[in-house]
């Protein structure tokens, strides 16, 4: 990890101050490299910004059709929410929906991770619940999936659970990697995740994000998710968040999801690229610097739209009095 090149730096006084290493991969869905940086080879635990392909089954196994799920209840399996109200009803909805309690989600409660949100619960003299776990909506997918398949869904978070049997079955076949050859971690919501390099996460969302490579049911599948998303982007994360604010703006030019310890990951149907990104430290505050700086470098982005992701490529850091104190950029080696 330290031969990763710089890939975002915080000034201050007008010099470097801190630096953030990192790797990142741009591919087409064929698997050649349009952009690399790092060590794009080295295996990583993607976490949550795979939840778009883990997402899937959802799709294919024809539960999403067979309890009617909404667009938000689409979009929100595919979340890491802020756990805003609209997120926790949404969630339930989804698992009422399914003929489950809230009793049978496995991904464990936490406060909201939206400040806000958070904030009023406790005012409201409220505890969180598993609703307002930021995987909530995965995890009602996957319930939905359990039901639709016939399968108890008790211990559906274990490696060898049918449900789970077919959401790495779906994230190995996306992104072309043996998960069987690889190691294998608890994810903060209990599922396993599963260490897969850059070059294979981003020709996997070059092919969610296009179809190409995929089959028809699949390919089906992913565009429904995008569609959900580019029609829900609340859902997938939340109020002032990057995933939210930039969807909300690009709509379906964009699936974009982060993910934790400086994960990123995105899909440009358009162009028919896909992304993944790893900051080396694990900052998420300069994964979303470098993201959004290969947007701007990609996408032709109307003088608007350019407004609503500057601020991530040239962000203002104020002190408590609001005085300007310094600045995080992307590297050079990342500007066009």
């Amino acid at each position: 990890m330290m031969n990763d090149p710089v890939l975002v730096e915080v000034t201050r006084g007008g010099i470097p101050e801190s630096v953030h290493r990192g790797a990142l991969a741009v591919l087409d869905a064929d698997g050649a490299v349009v952009m690399a940086l790092g060590d794009i080879d080295r295996p990583v635990f993607p976490r949550s910004a795979v939840k778009g392909l883990q997402a899937l089954p959802l799709i294919e196994t024809g539960a999403a059709d067979r309890f009617g799920l909404s667009e938000a209840e689409l979009a929100l399996a595919c979340a890491s929410h802020s756990g805003e109200p609209g997120h926790a009803e949404t969630s339930a909805s989804a698992i009422a929906k399914a003929g489950l309690e809230v009793t049978c989600l496995e991904c464990g409660a936490h406060w909201p991770m939206g400040e806000k949100a958070a904030r009023a619960l406790a005012a409201a003299g409220g505890q969180p619940s598993a609703l307002h776990n930021n995987c909530s909506g995965k995890h009602a997918g996957f319930l939905c999936v359990a039901v639709a398949e016939g399968k108890d869904p008790k211990g559906y978070i274990q490696p060898d659970h049918p449900v789970m049997q077919a959401v790495s079955g779906a994230l190995g076949s996306m992104t072309g990697y043996n998960l069987r050859n690889t190691a294998r971690g608890v994810d903060g919501c209990s599922i396993p995740t599963y260490a897969i390099p850059l070059r294979n996460l981003a020709r996997g969302f070059a092919r969610f994000g296009t179809g190409h490579g995929l089959g028809p049911e699949r390919a089906r599948a992913a565009a429904r998710l995008r569609a959900a998303v580019a029609k829900e982007p609340f859902m997938v994360a939340g109020t002032d968040r990057f995933d939210t604010v930039v969807m909300s703006a690009l709509g379906a030019r964009v699936f974009m999801k982060t993910g934790a310890e400086g994960v990123y990951c995105a899909a440009i149907p358009e162009l028919g690229y896909g992304i993944a990104l790893k900051i080396d430290d694990g900052a998420g505050r300069a994964a979303e610097t470098v993201m959004a700086a290969l947007l701007r470098r990609f996408l032709p982005l109307s003088e608007a739209e350019v407004r609503i992701v500057l601020p991530r490529t040239d962000l203002v850091m104020k002190n408590w009095n609001g005085i300007e104190v310094g600045r995080m950029r992307p590297a050079p080696v990342l500007v066009a």
